[in-house]
């Protein structure tokens, strides 16, 4: 990722280590309080290589829909670099002050159609609704393996997420306050695109701190907000962050549109 922000945008690297304090990017792969905004910095890098264009709709995955309102020019690139390390560092936090939360991968045709009686029978949350073949449960880590057992007894190919803590569900909880904190001091602007939240699977209108807020404890929606941009008009997709995962999702999810990755 550093490569990418150095090329593009080189003034983002010195920015990512005033702001985190250390090399975001070095030290990525430690938890989400790196991860982030190194992830934040290569997307704005991808979108930059691409001559930042204004397309007709923008959404972001978690911490993606940040990216995604700077891109719009609803929130100032510095503003939204400081509350996705703040963001990664509270959730980091939120989990090891909640206990010893994990994440759980439902794979396989039905995902989206069982998560839900898995998710409530387990004590669970559905955390990521990513695309009919692919969702994610949040919550305690002791009740992961009988979820995963029943995940299996229904056909589905349950695999551990690598994460340091159930993001996307009550234990959460911690991190709202001081974020929703952070928010409320920032300066939001009329967007030139549309934007929409993967809360709502929606356009945000006067709601985006809430929005925001909201994104830590509950559900990415993101196979609905697909399926809503599609809905909304847009036929060609392109992804700007580091990876093709979105790509993937989107590709499981719609048929008939472009899917383009700004690396490419």
């Amino acid at each position: 990722m550093r490569d990418t922000v150095a090329r593009e945008r080189p003034e983002l690297v010195d920015a990512a280590l005033e702001v985190v304090g250390e090399d975001p990017f070095a030290r990525a792969d430690e938890g989400t309080a790196f991860a982030q905004p190194a992830i934040f910095c290569a997307s704005l890098a991808g979108w930059a290589a691409l001559g930042s264009p204004d397309g007709d709709v923008m959404a972001g995955h978690s911490l993606g829909e940040l990216t995604a309102l700077v891109a719009a020019g609803a929130l100032a690139e510095r503003d939204g670099l400081e509350l996705v390390a703040l963001r990664g560092r509270l959730m980091q936090e939120a989990g090891e002050r909640a206990g010893d939360g994990g994440m759980l991968a439902l794979l396989g045709a039905g995902a989206a159609e069982q998560a839900n009686d898995l998710a409530s029978a387990h004590g669970l949350t559905v955390a990521n609704d990513n695309c009919p073949t692919q969702v994610v449960l949040s919550g305690a880590r002791d009740a992961l393996p009988a979820a995963a057992e029943a995940a299996q007894e229904a056909g589905l190919r349950p695999m551990d997420v690598p994460v340091t803590g159930a993001f996307h569900s009550p234990m959460m909880a911690s991190a709202v306050a001081p974020f929703e904190t952070a928010v409320a001091r920032v300066q939001l602007k009329e967007p030139r695109v549309t934007v929409f939240s993967a809360v709502t699977a929606q356009p945000f209108a006067d709601d985006v701190r809430q929005r925001l807020v909201e994104g830590l404890t509950l559900p990415v929606r993101w196979r609905e907000t697909l399926l809503a941009l599609h809905g909304f008009g847009a036929e060609r997709f392109v992804e700007v962050g580091p990876g093709r995962v979105l790509t993937g999702l989107a590709k499981r999810t719609l048929t008939g549109v472009e899917l383009v990755h700004a690396g490419r």
